[in-house]
């Protein structure tokens, strides 16, 4: 805003498949920089695990 403060956004929510695929691409390589990095630990990524591990 105007005076230096930060202002709310409404969440982004993909809506066709190729928003989607863009969405969750950009939520893994969010989770590997967030892992690399140290502020998240690899257990919790939740996306990232779902590439490699069958339920």
């Amino acid at each position: 805003d105007p005076n230096g403060k930060p202002r709310t956004v409404p969440q982004l929510i993909p809506e066709t498949e190729d928003e989607k695929k863009l969405f969750e691409g950009a939520m893994r390589r969010r989770q590997v920089r967030l892992i690399l990095a140290g502020k998240m630990l690899a257990q919790d990524a939740n996306e990232l695990k779902a590439l490699f591990v069958k339920d």
